[in-house]
């Protein structure tokens, strides 16, 4: 490889830092949106017990014990449970859209390299070539075969490059953004379902409470 490297020039190793790059910010994203996944329907099933009962305190506290972008969108409703349902729609909207920049962070990285590293290596097959057929021209069109085929050899190695590593970089950011996709519909319809559970029990009958004066009085 270090070979390849020293004869393929300098862009090669400007290439090869943009493969780095690339795939610190695909195993950081890929180990995020594993670590922020959440199943929607085991969680909302358990939530709906502590809503139907009005035992919001409890559901704040497992909201914030899982903290994923899910979550953070339930949590928002739950905080303003007592909200009109319009009302508790646009902060579910509003919670949302702000865990999208979290979601897509460093993505457009890997979109730049995979756009960028094929041009790259264009540039150094380019810059090759000239080098190549100008030492034909210093040695007044007498060059061999060899040393042509060499100095084309040497210029093609850049774009061999760019394309293997533009290939993997589109390929991890078409995955990634499905994982972005999915984690958006999951709020969307986290969003939605716990706005209808709590408008649906909202005029539930809730715990008992006797005041302290009216004990006092049944008992004398």
């Amino acid at each position: 490889m270090i070979d390849y490297m020293q004869k393929g020039g300098p862009l090669m190793w400007l290439i090869f830092f943009c493969s780095v790059l690339a795939g610190a910010v695909f195993l950081e994203r890929a180990l995020y949106f594993h670590r922020v996944t959440v199943r929607v329907g085991e969680f909302m099933r358990g939530l709906a017990n502590l809503v139907e009962h009005r035992r919001f305190a409890e559901a704040q506290m497992e909201c914030a014990s899982t903290p994923t972008p899910v979550t953070r969108v339930i949590h928002a409703a739950i905080l303003r449970h007592q909200a009109p349902r319009a009302e508790l729609k646009d902060i579910v909207q509003e919670a949302g859209q702000l865990e999208v920049p979290r979601l897509e962070r460093r993505l457009g990285i890997l979109a730049t390299i995979a756009f960028t590293t094929p041009l790259i290596g264009l540039l150094g097959t380019v810059i090759g070539l000239i080098e190549a057929f100008g030492k034909v021209s210093a040695q007044s069109g007498f060059a061999g075969a060899t040393d042509i085929g060499s100095g084309i050899y040497q210029s093609l190695l850049t774009t061999a490059a760019g394309l293997v590593v533009a290939i993997p970089c589109a390929v991890g950011y078409g995955y990634l953004s499905s994982r972005v996709n999915t984690l958006l519909h999951d709020m969307e319809r986290a969003g939605i379902e716990v706005v209808n559970l709590i408008t649906e029990h909202r005029h539930a009958p809730g715990p008992e409470i006797i005041e302290f004066g009216a004990a006092r009085k049944n008992a004398e």
